[in-house]
């Protein structure tokens, strides 16, 4: 369990496949800021772009740690195939404050972002969610992107999908990755965990 409130920014530093075909997946090693890997251990969980994955190998010295991918969590995910920048968060412990919402670490879909531009102090940000996430998703719901919570403050259903509208602030472009978007590239989603409840409850029968 996560909470979408990013605790450091690390770096995918090596991609190696886990096999010869397409079917295997990738083993990725990944750079942290010094001391992030402390109280880390084997088999803990790390949200890599909200991509929940398990710590299959640690080098404290070096401040690095190693995950393995499978090919499902990378047909249905963005930004974890190559060499590049990635938002990270340690689970969430039973005593830590849930500064964010509550985030499963399962990515929903890859969106896409359609606008990206500074609009007075802050950043506006507007996705592309496919359509099947148009239920879930609601003026000021909550919507994690790339691993960080965020706010959606207008949606619009279009035939193409559904256009999220957010506003990111200073704070969140220094610290996560988000600062890097551009127009035209995929983002992880996942949507709330309360309204996809909310959602299976309507549709089952009583």
């Amino acid at each position: 369990m996560f909470t979408g409130i990013i605790t450091g920014v690390g770096r995918i530093t090596a991609v190696h496949p886990l096999g010869a075909t397409a079917q295997h997946g990738k083993r990725l090693c990944i750079q942290t800021p010094p001391g992030y890997l402390a109280g880390v251990g084997l088999g803990d969980s790390i949200a890599l772009n909200g991509a929940c994955m398990t710590v299959t190998t640690l080098d404290l010295e070096a401040h690095q740690f190693t995950v393995e991918v499978s090919a499902e969590s990378l047909a249905h995910t963005a930004g974890l195939d190559r060499p590049g920048a990635v938002n990270l968060e340690q689970a969430l412990r039973a005593q830590d404050r849930l500064g964010g919402h509550i985030v499963t670490g399962h990515v929903d879909a890859v969106g896409r972002v359609l606008h990206f531009a500074p609009v007075g102090e802050s950043w506006a940000l507007h996705l592309l969610a496919p359509p099947a996430l148009a239920p879930y998703l609601a003026s000021k719901g909550s919507l994690t992107v790339n691993g960080v919570s965020l706010t959606v403050n207008a949606v619009y259903d279009r035939p193409e999908g559904c256009e999220c509208h957010l506003n990111l602030i200073g704070h969140t472009l220094s610290h996560t990755t988000l600062g890097q978007l551009q127009a035209g590239q995929p983002v992880n989603l996942e949507i709330d965990l309360i309204a996809r409840y909310v959602a299976r409850m309507l549709k089952t029968p009583t």
